[in-house]
């Protein structure tokens, strides 16, 4: 067996595993560091979904480039991490012993498939949708030859693999047990919007309704049984039902779990072995509003704790570390932007939260008559008598993604809506909406306008 040393090692080659290693290497120059992948070519996963269709096509042009460790200094070598012996500090592959000062568990997360579901992924035509260029490359040649495609699961993932689908002109149904897709991350009336669309793309909604059973014939699937008796036909099931962390590795080792299923870490991505970290999708999580544990999974939330981990291996490089996920996403449905951070109305009400809600509507671009110039809904969420902003939601134009940026911060950095009141903004007719109605000012104005 080869022996292999190095003074950090990233088990993982995904965006929190690539971003650990190269702060890792910028912050200690003089540390030899080792990132270990299962595969040579790695998917960025959150454009996956453009897989199916037209704006990809195939995986070949989904390769991540997001961190390029080979020019950092930073060394990689393919294999699959079989043991790790915390005691001894060594790791073990297939032909490689290596031993390591400090380590990174970075091995992210797999598809969760419900146990109702039983063994429905070992029928023929029915697939989950893993961070694999191998397997989405398995699903895409099926599902290229099929029609009738059901998707199980509303959230993200399920949406846009949806309307890639309904694009190439199959017929697609997405089914999900909640009242509205999305409905982690928007509320009912936004949530609607993104489901006029999804419908104007010729996808059936089947909302409030569970999957009862997969139907197959030799061993084929053939449709999804509902829980009111429906019988959806489908030549596909694509079970897009969320993520779970990959920690087979750590509980091997003996690390401590949290709830949900991730390795437990404090603000600084340690686990109470302070020599091993964890970072990205197989980390434990928790949200930044609530501090109630957190299931979500996002390369953002990703490489923000990598950043954490990689610049505090030696030392502690910032009073404070990781503080938690505020869970902000961002989509396109039909050229429409959604996006959204931090809790939701219905969120934050579950957890008593005495909040007040502002919304508006105005164009992204001043006049309303400029060419490319479409309405633009921002709604925030603030605390009643603080007037901290815990949440906001925005449905517009290509501009949608940077503003929840912008919100995303206001949520960080515990900004209030009164501080909204004097933010000065770069506007322009061509690029943003009027400095006299601008969106997120707006918004706030509404909601000082009904405090207490």
């Amino acid at each position: 067996m080869k022996q292999v040393e190095c003074d950090v090692l990233v088990i993982g080659g995904g965006p929190a595993g690539g971003v650990t290693a190269i702060t890792a290497k910028g912050y200690n120059p003089e540390k030899e560091v080792l990132l270990i992948r299962e595969d040579k070519e790695q998917l960025v996963p959150c454009a996956i979904p453009y897989v199916f269709g037209n704006i990809l096509g195939n995986t070949e042009k989904d390769i991540a480039s997001c961190a390029p460790v080979e020019n950092t200094g930073v060394k990689t070598m393919v294999g699959v991490v079989d043991e790790v012996d915390i005691e001894n500090k060594k790791v073990y592959t297939k032909d490689e012993q290596i031993s390591f000062d400090k380590l990174v568990l970075a091995t992210g997360s797999v598809p969760f498939v419900h146990p109702s579901m039983g063994n429905a992924t070992d029928i023929e035509g029915v697939f989950t949708v893993p961070k694999s260029k191998k397997m989405i490359d398995q699903l895409k040649t099926y599902v290229d030859t099929k029609q009738q495609v059901t998707i199980v699961g509303s959230g993200f993932i399920g949406v846009e693999i949806g309307l890639e689908f309904a694009k190439s002109g199959k017929e697609v149904t997405i089914i999900d047990a909640g009242g509205h897709i999305l409905n982690t991350a928007f509320d009912a009336e936004l949530a609607s919007q993104a489901e006029e669309l999804a419908k104007k793309a010729g996808i059936t909604l089947e909302l409030g309704n569970f999957v009862d059973s997969i139907k197959e014939e030799n061993g084929i699937v053939t449709g999804v049984s509902l829980s009111g008796g429906k019988v959806i036909k489908s030549e596909v099931v694509v079970l897009a039902t969320g993520y779970k962390p990959n920690t087979d590795l750590a509980k091997k080792a003996g690390l401590k779990l949290a709830r949900y299923g991730g390795i437990w870490v404090d603000e600084y991505m340690r686990t109470r072995n302070h020599d091993i970290f964890a970072v990205g999708d197989c980390a434990a999580r928790r949200d930044f509003i609530t501090r109630e544990p957190s299931k979500i999974m996002l390369a953002s939330t990703s490489v923000a704790e990598a950043r954490a981990a990689g610049s505090s291996l030696y030392k502690l490089k910032y009073i404070k570390g990781f503080n938690g996920t505020i869970a902000i996403f961002s989509t396109v449905i039909m050229g429409r932007s959604f996006a959204s951070a931090g809790v939701t109305e219905v969120q934050a009400k579950m957890q008593n939260f005495d909040i007040i809600t502002g919304t508006f509507e105005g164009m992204n671009r001043h006049p309303a008559t400029i060419p490319d110039a479409v309405k633009q809904s921002v709604k925030l969420i603030a605390m009643n008598h603080s007037g901290r902003i815990i949440g906001g939601q925005i449905v517009g134009g290509p501009e949608v993604g940077e503003l929840i940026n912008i919100i995303g911060l206001l949520i960080e950095e515990k900004v209030s809506i009164y501080s909204l009141m004097s933010l000065q903004v770069a506007t322009h007719p061509l690029l943003t909406a009027a400095p006299t109605n601008y969106p997120i000012i707006k918004a706030a104005e509404i909601i000082i306008k009904k405090m207490d």
